[in-house]
């Protein structure tokens, strides 16, 4: 029976505290060759409450409570409005947020089209669907920490601090962007796929960990990880790439003894990861690797490293100490890599790239776990990092508190996230069709979430030419210009269908516009549009 231990000891670690070299799996692995449900007994008397069902637990209630409560706002929208258009018409579903059709789209990914199928089927809205997805997808990304976590180091602390660092230690300023992972953006972005393809991103790591420890004569998990690293190129196309980064790394530090049959089930896994890509209908996710319309966007990743990533800095002494034991450890094989695309984002341009901060983040963050959890108290090591690590943390927790605890319980000096305003009240008044013109920021994000039509993107989609969404953008400035004629903005109406306005509180009501209602936090004004002559 080959070895299951990890080849790497840590400072005071002894064989018998690395993953897989107690007696445990070995009964797991005895277990396993009798059949599955005795595995399962077997995995069952051995289960006990850890620090990490608790510590894992409590985060999930807090951070999931304070998502749920958390308004529409951010991407939330332009995911609610996919989901719509799926449950509307899962074959061929129209744009996410034009009234267009929707070939080719990236939005719809597995994800969302199984988010669509549940909405159909349940007739249910798509942000109550979307809603929901938080509890379930930080329950993956909890799960996902604590085994992946597990593989490093069988120290029961080990995963309570990587699930600490991994979402406290980011910057010394509260930071939302899609698939990170701080407190303060999941309570904003749990629900996105995003956050669920960062969960699931750890629990292919820790699969190929296993796959490679183990040398099993089954093809079945090489199977499963194929057809998961495929189905998370579709649904997050730079996670996985992320995701396929770690996975090398992983298969670098733990694969031995590469047979013929050993190199076919990871052939296997690859080719099915490519084939399930290749298959999907719904858009080509090859046609993103060169796609720059979000670039822009991603500018702003590099622009305020120390604000957003600084805290992270306390991590690396303990990654450099795992490459002086041998530059084969995955942790410093993913960290490497990911500065390397990171780098290539920035000097190239292609600025999306950048998105890899989710996880570059992610072994020094390990690495500090690790070795907090491993190293005995009275060592020097140890006297110096667990204080630096605990002030790191105190910024952190100071830097994203404001996300999960309510201002009356908090110094006035703490920052919260902006509280969205809710836009029910026109949402309420127009049909579920209806093209909305509107250039507010807070509209053009919340609006689709209820599945209206706009006459301009709030995010470039690639299955949209530029030259399109600049005719869009164009059309949008002439309406609202005050000087613009009649005939004008007849002209925009009746191309785009146009039926309602969403007014700031300082643009006038256009003559042949009827104002419907009043927002009473913004003052917006929704106003219903008489049909031009020439309209069907």
């Amino acid at each position: 029976m080959p070895s299951l231990t990890t080849g790497e000891v840590t400072a005071g670690d002894g064989a018998g505290d690395e993953p897989g070299a107690g007696t445990a799996d070995g009964a797991a692995v005895a277990a396993g060759r009798a059949g599955l449900p005795a595995r399962l007994l077997e995995r069952a008397r051995a289960w006990r409450v850890t620090p990490y069902a608790v510590v894992g637990t409590l985060f999930w209630l807090v951070v999931a409570a304070a998502a749920w409560r958390t308004p529409i706002a951010s991407d939330f929208g332009q995911h609610a409005s996919a989901v719509e258009r799926v449950k509307a018409d899962w074959r061929h579903p129209a744009n996410p947020l034009l009234d267009l059709p929707g070939t080719g789209s990236p939005y719809f990914s597995p994800y969302i089209v199984a988010l669509g199928l549940i909405a159909r089927a349940t007739g249910a809205a798509g942000r109550e669907v979307v809603r929901w997805c938080g509890p379930v997808n930080l329950a993956v990304l909890v799960t996902g920490v604590g085994v992946y976590a597990r593989t490093l180091s069988r120290r029961p602390m080990a995963p309570v601090y990587a699930l600490l660092a991994f979402t406290l230690l980011w910057g010394v300023q509260g930071k939302e962007w899609s698939g990170f992972c701080g407190v303060w953006s999941l309570t904003r972005g749990a629900s996105y796929p995003s956050a669920f393809a960062v969960g699931v991103t750890f629990h292919l790591w820790a699969l190929t960990d296993r796959l490679a420890r183990r040398r099993t004569t089954g093809w079945a998990g090489y199977a499963l990880l194929g057809v998961a690293c495929g189905l998370l190129l579709l649904i997050h196309p730079i996670t996985a790439l992320a995701a396929a980064v770690g996975i090398v790394a992983v298969l670098t530090a733990r694969q031995r003894g590469w047979s013929r049959r050993v190199t076919a089930r990871w052939l296997l896994a690859g080719a099915l990861a490519l084939l399930v890509a290749v298959a999907w209908p719904y858009y080509d996710v090859f046609s993103l690797a060169g796609d720059t319309t979000v670039d822009a966007v991603h500018k702003r990743l590099y622009i305020h490293p120390w604000q957003w990533y600084g805290l992270a800095l306390v991590g690396l002494p303990p990654l450099l100490l795992r490459a002086r034991r041998g530059v084969r450890d995955p942790l410093v094989l993913m960290f490497a890599a990911f500065c390397l695309i990171v780098a290539y984002g920035w000097v190239s341009g292609h600025y999306t790239y950048g998105r890899v901060f989710a996880l570059l983040l992610v072994p020094p963050q390990f690495a500090l776990a690790v070795e907090l959890a491993s190293i005995p108290p009275w060592t020097r090591l140890r006297a110096v990092l667990a204080p630096v690590a605990a002030v790191a943390l105190c910024f952190g927790v100071a830097a994203q508190i404001g996300a999960v605890v309510p201002q009356r319980f908090l110094p006035v000096t703490v920052d919260h996230p902006v509280r969205w305003p809710g836009y029910g009240w026109a949402a309420d008044r127009m049909p579920a069709d209806a093209v909305v013109l509107t250039d507010g920021y807070y509209a053009t994000h919340v609006l689709p979430a209820y599945g209206f039509f706009l006459v301009a993107p709030t995010w470039p989609d690639p299955s949209t030419p530029a030259a399109e969404r600049d005719r869009r953008f164009a059309a949008v400035r002439t309406y609202l210009d005050p000087k613009s004629t009649a005939a004008q903005r007849a002209a925009v109406q009746r191309r785009y269908g146009v039926g309602w306005l969403l007014l700031t509180k300082y643009q006038k009501v256009p003559p042949g516009g009827t104002l419907v209602a009043t927002g009473t936090r913004t003052s917006d004004r929704l106003v219903r549009l008489a049909p031009v002559p020439g309209e069907s």
